[in-house]
């Protein structure tokens, strides 16, 4: 995941099938800068901002893309996540702000101060949204192939092939392998590095991405000063999987730079904040959507017989027992049936899925598709069994097949919605919804939470995996 996350978003700094990245740079710069001036222009319709605007203006001008540069805005690596973009925009403009004030002082300009709290508040808005453009306008090119940039993989091991894979199975990352180099066939460093540089040298690549667990460390050092000294990019992975990046700090230890990990913290104001915020918002929905649920309990009472909602027992945080609410989307013999379609099941693991349940309802086969037979949960949330963002309840029979790894999502609530959830639900494999879950639970927080949610809503209106 943390590869992923940090690779997805990236734009390429070298070898690309389309226009070279410095224009596509000076592109990004042009269109900061306008959104700038236009946000300026906002700002003076709406509060004057005093007699001296045109110094004002020309200052801010000048300043905006000095400081966007000196944030790393047009550096890929350092904006690669979404929130790193957005917390780079705000300390550029917040400095942008304090150079028009710092200027306006020396020089005795006469300045409006609502004039420059909103100026730069629309500015910070209109940056964020033509960064988002450009974002998913680059997503949408290395899917359809173009942008990519391509890489030579050293390392054909375990850890190699999950990058090979990854790269093909993620265009949007924007990484194309060229050539997969095998350390093992290499006897020495020397003959390593010169096999890695012919191949750059073959395919005019100047990216190299390293399995770590693949080579020795002696050899990767060496390998690294050299290819670093012709100028070649050199990505290394750091041997941790499912670690979340931004919970690694690398600091000098001696002679050596280590990778502090950070703790997940669950307890304290965080567990507070995440309650609260689940209760408000759960209440909310159930008063907001009391007409739509009222309907659609009515329409599940005359499809079929049966009660309207269907309890089922699942197992939550700390394996206590609870009862999970669904509208009934299924006959009321389900479970009985059940046996009868084992050779027929279509879902990974434990978990019993099939695209084409006969069990299914025709009022269900809709709810869903949609995800609104899930509504009901949202008074589980507000007793206390779930969250709204969690693993998958589970249900006690899938426990008896559970590794040992698995139970450590027990650690916190089953949500609503979550990770496996928003990735493909019933269309993806057991273990990438064992990986999905582990790495919410090792990685948790408010922010991770909300990025969650405003996930959901796209991946409820694709109705992805959903049956």
């Amino acid at each position: 995941m943390s590869v992923l996350e940090r690779a997805a978003q990236s734009q390429p700094d070298s070898q690309s099938t389309g226009p070279s990245v410095p224009w596509e740079k000076l592109k990004l710069a042009v269109v900061d800068v306008l959104a700038v001036a236009v946000s300026l222009l906002v700002a003076e319709v709406l509060i004057p901002s005093g007699p001296d605007r045109v110094w004002a203006f020309v200052i801010t001008l000048v300043a905006a893309p000095l400081w966007f540069s000196r944030a790393r805005l047009y550096s890929a690596r350092f904006i690669s996540r979404r929130v790193d973009e957005y917390r780079r925009i705000f300390d550029a403009h917040v400095l942008i702000a304090a150079t028009v004030c710092v200027a306006a002082y020396g020089f005795d300009w006469q300045l409006n101060r609502a004039w420059v709290v909103l100026a730069f508040s629309i500015s910070g808005i209109a940056v964020f949204i033509d960064r988002e453009y450009f974002r998913r306008r680059f997503e949408k090119l290395r899917r359809s192939g173009d942008r990519s940039r391509t890489v030579l993989l050293v390392g054909d091991n375990e850890e190699g092939q999950r990058f090979s894979h990854m790269f093909s199975e993620y265009p949007e990352i924007g990484y194309v392998v060229a050539e997969t180099i095998s350390p093992d066939v290499h006897p020495d460093p020397v003959s390593l590095t010169t096999s890695v540089l012919a191949s750059a040298h073959h395919h005019g690549v100047s990216g190299v991405v390293i399995a770590a667990t693949a080579l020795e460390v002696g050899t990767t050092n060496r390998l690294i000063r050299d290819l670093i000294d012709r100028g070649i990019h050199v990505e290394l992975s750091s041997t941790l999987v499912d670690i979340a990046h931004n919970r690694l700090t690398v600091r000098p230890l001696g002679a050596y730079p280590m990778m502090y990990i950070e703790s997940t913290q669950r307890a304290g104001w965080r567990a507070v904040a995440k309650r609260v915020f689940d209760v408000v918002v759960a209440l909310s929905a159930l008063t907001v959507l009391s007409i739509p649920l009222a309907i659609i309990a009515l329409a599940v009472r005359r499809d079929s017989e049966g009660p309207i909602i269907f309890r089922q027992s699942r197992v939550g945080k700390d394996a206590e027992p609870f009862d999970v609410l669904k509208f009934r989307t299924m006959v009321i013999n389900a479970e009985e049936i059940m046996a009868d379609l084992a050779d027929v099941n279509e879902g990974a693991g434990p978990l019993f899925k099939m695209k084409d349940d006969p069990r299914v309802t025709s009022i269900g086969r809709l709810l869903r598709k949609t995800s609104l037979d899930e509504l009901p949960q949202l008074w589980n949330v507000v007793r206390g069994e779930m969250s709204l963002v969690g693993p998958r309840p589970a249900l006690a029979s899938e426990m008896a097949e559970w590794e040992a790894d698995l139970y450590g999502r027990l650690r916190v609530k089953p949500g609503i919605t979550g990770m496996w959830q928003v990735s493909g639900r019933s269309s993806t494999t057991f273990e990438e919804y064992t990986r999905l879950d582990l790495y919410y639970v090792d990685n948790w927080s408010l922010f991770v939470d909300l990025a969650i949610l405003a996930k959901t809503i796209p991946a409820v209106l694709k109705s992805d995996g959903a049956y």
